[in-house]
């Protein structure tokens, strides 16, 4: 049974510990169910890949409309989460989990939540999203910005 549980250091964004089922041949892994998340309302309009390659950091970025699914299909990597929300009990609070296709999990990450990631392997990156591309609500912020208080494991 998947495992859903909220992350310690910021309101809102959840983890979820996938099982995997597998024999000689292969495994099987579920990697999201709406009914995952029932404490957001939200529909998953399109799915995409992302490859990246080792030593790769693609900066943190944030969305006033747009809500996140993200799930390590190969490779490991450090994603990299900052909440900017206006009103969060948690704004200004940063988080780093890593994410990698050994430890299967998938992390939601709701509007305003700043989100990035550094690639500790060639990585291949499965995510889900509720809303089309916008690029006008495509944001940023500083990857080092010292505030976030964000360690990467990069110099």
């Amino acid at each position: 049974m998947t495992e859903i549980r909220e992350s310690t250091a910021i309101e809102g964004v959840y983890i979820a510990g996938l099982q995997s089922h597998g024999d000689q041949r292969g495994r099987f892994t579920e990697i999201y169910r709406k009914e995952w998340f029932p404490q957001r309302s939200w529909d998953a309009l399109q799915w995409s890949r992302s490859e990246s390659q080792k030593g790769t950091l693609r900066g943190l970025h944030y969305h006033h409309h747009q809500v996140d699914y993200w799930h390590c299909g190969m490779g490991m990597m450090r994603v990299g989460l900052l909440d900017l929300r206006q009103g969060s009990l948690t704004r200004g609070q940063g988080q780093v989990i890593e994410l990698n296709q050994e430890v299967l999990a998938g992390v939601f990450i709701p509007v305003g939540v700043a989100h990035g990631f550094f690639a500790v392997t060639d990585l291949m990156l499965f995510y889900v999203v509720d809303r089309y591309y916008d690029n006008t609500d495509e944001l940023g912020v500083a990857w080092d910005d010292p505030d976030g208080g964000l360690d990467w494991g990069v110099e």
